[in-house]
């Protein structure tokens, strides 16, 4: 049995692998594609252009992870039932049970480099590519509004024109309000640098201005160190996506926007998908063996696996799909992040569990 199950692994592992590497290189065609209008933008050369596009991969390798699983899984068991091997491991003796838990094995070990995909390697590799790009471009971070980033820290209101990708700030406001909502204090700052060693900020060329009831009196500083919550951890995520930010990223987030009675919907619902969505190779895996023939003479092997593909790409669409509509009609994030996960998880075994009755 030891040598049946390293068997059908190894054959499973090296059809996903594949099928991994053939998604990859269709997607990053696409972002070539993508990238060529901005060639000769700044220093925006073909090298810069190949290695952005590289650091992407990571990225697109944990949201297609469970794809790979499954249309890789199905092209590795069609394989062996076409061939006859999958019945004859039945007939010697294996249950579907059995292979079911080798499936499932198969499905947890990709669902661990999901995992690891997703917490380190792709958020890593996305920042990079945004600073690479936004250097190699002379572009500022964000700007979500024409007067650019604008985040809440307590009872500041903090304004910052531009960010550039080593966190410098550049055009920084900080609007104070007392705990009347009444303006008390406007801070501008030319530019503003983080202190590692302080954790604070360093701004530069401050002009600062006190408001009283009946009078203000205004000031300059050529530098003025200011502590805040508001570190380039928190900036940070402004380069990536909450769909690309590690869990722990997120959960920083959530808790800063939570102190700061801001929305945090989208964040949440991107962190439950986070947390369930290596489970989804698992559900593939359970899957691929679900639309597996039982035997060479099942007929229509091709119209089964093309099915099977199918259903991969409308679970791929479909999980992203709920997250939109759990951001747009404020659904439970829970619920939004996880439904189609885990529909998809008890479709699998219950295709399994009535083929085992038949």
């Amino acid at each position: 049995m030891k040598l049946i199950h390293r068997y059908i692994v190894s054959t499973l592992t090296q059809s996903t692998l594949f099928t991994l590497l053939a998604l990859l290189g269709l997607y990053g065609f696409f972002d070539l594609l993508g990238e060529v209008p901005a060639l000769g933008t700044g220093n925006y050369t073909a090298g810069v252009m190949a290695g952005y596009v590289a650091l992407l991969m990571p990225g697109h390798a944990y949201e297609l992870m469970p794809l790979a699983v499954l249309i890789g899984g199905m092209v590795a068991m069609t394989q062996l039932a076409s061939s006859s091997e999958y019945t004859v491991i039945r007939t010697s003796g294996v249950t579907l049970r059995q292979i079911a838990a080798t499936l499932l094995k198969f499905g947890l070990g990709f669902a661990v480099l999901t995992i690891l995909l997703g917490e380190f390697l792709s958020p890593w590799a996305m920042q990079e590519a945004e600073r690479m790009k936004l250097s190699a471009t002379h572009s500022m971070v964000a700007q979500e509004f024409r007067s650019g980033i604008w985040v809440k820290d307590n009872q500041n209101f903090i304004n910052v024109h531009e960010m550039l990708p080593d966190n410098t700030l550049l055009g920084v406001r900080i609007y104070t309000y007392d705990q009347n909502f009444k303006l008390v204090r406007t801070r501008l700052a030319e530019k503003g640098t983080f202190l590692k060693n302080e954790r604070s900020w360093q701004l530069e060329n401050v002009k600062e201005t006190e408001i009283a009831r009946d009078h203000t009196a205004s000031s300059t500083y050529p530098l003025l160190k200011w502590k805040s919550i508001v570190e380039p951890e928190i900036l940070s995520v402004l380069l990536v996506v909450p769909e690309q930010m590690s869990a722990l990223n997120l959960l920083t987030y959530i808790e800063h926007l939570k102190k700061n009675k801001q929305q945090t919907q989208r964040y949440e619902i991107a962190l439950w998908s986070k947390l369930f969505y290596p489970l989804a190779c698992i559900s593939m895996a359970l899957v691929a063996l679900a639309f597996t023939p039982q035997q060479r003479r099942h007929g229509q092997l091709g119209i089964k696996l093309f099915a099977g593909i199918c259903l991969g790409v409308s679970f791929h669409f479909v999980n992203r799909l709920f997250g939109h509509l759990g951001l747009l009609y404020d659904w439970n994030a829970i619920l939004s992040a996880t439904l189609p996960t885990l529909s998809f998880l008890l479709a699998g075994i219950a295709i399994i569990v009535k083929q085992e009755r038949r």
